[in-house]
């Protein structure tokens, strides 16, 4: 029976435009395969059909559309050998579901795996921070959802790492040489 690889399942979080996506995309250039934001993936599905379940006009609805989501986004992607790195997913969701809704993040994950130890956070960077389409909020939402962020990895026993304020090679090369510095890439058996 081949290992199970979700300890190779690399989460990039942090504060709304930090950076993530454009990450994303080099380690994708790079040949890592990558899943999307669900929140973004989301948002393009509800705007043109004026769906509901938006951040910004309901949040409670958005977050659970974000972990239905994320939760088939990982189910397909079991078989993938090597790293994979999520821009966002499962936790980001249900974190957004504890601030929407007070669901507890125990609650939300029970005994759905677990992702790689080290989680990479992008730090608030006023200098790039934009809004657009699908992120309204303005930076002190974003610098708040962030710190709920690093709260949460925190309790889930995650070593949340933060991303320096460099140009993309130069944090993706940063993600790869903490990752290869840490060889026993398998996660801690129990519960997220």
């Amino acid at each position: 029976m081949p290992r199970d690889n979700l300890g190779r399942h690399v989460i990039l979080s942090g504060c709304s435009g930090g950076g993530k996506s454009t990450l994303l995309a080099e380690l994708a250039r790079r040949g890592f395969p990558v899943v999307p934001e669900p929140g973004r993936r989301i948002v393009a599905q509800e705007k043109p059909g004026h769906g509901s379940a938006l951040p910004w006009a309901d949040p409670e609805a958005f977050a659970r559309r974000a972990i239905e989501m994320a939760l088939e986004d990982r189910r397909g992607l079991r078989g993938v050998t090597g790293w994979l790195f999520f821009d966002r997913g499962l936790i980001d969701a249900a974190v957004a579901l504890e601030h929407a809704a007070g669901t507890p993040l125990g609650e939300t994950l029970g005994g759905r795996g677990r992702f790689h130890q080290q989680v990479f956070l992008t730090p608030p960077w006023p200098e790039i921070y934009r809004t657009d389409d699908a992120r309204r909020h303005d930076m002190q939402d974003a610098i708040d959802e962030y710190h709920r962020l690093a709260d949460a990895f925190g309790r889930l026993g995650y070593d949340t790492i933060v991303l320096p304020g460099t140009d993309v090679e130069a944090r993706a090369d940063f993600v790869l040489a903490h990752l290869a510095s840490r060889q026993d890439s398998s996660p801690a058996i129990g519960s997220a």
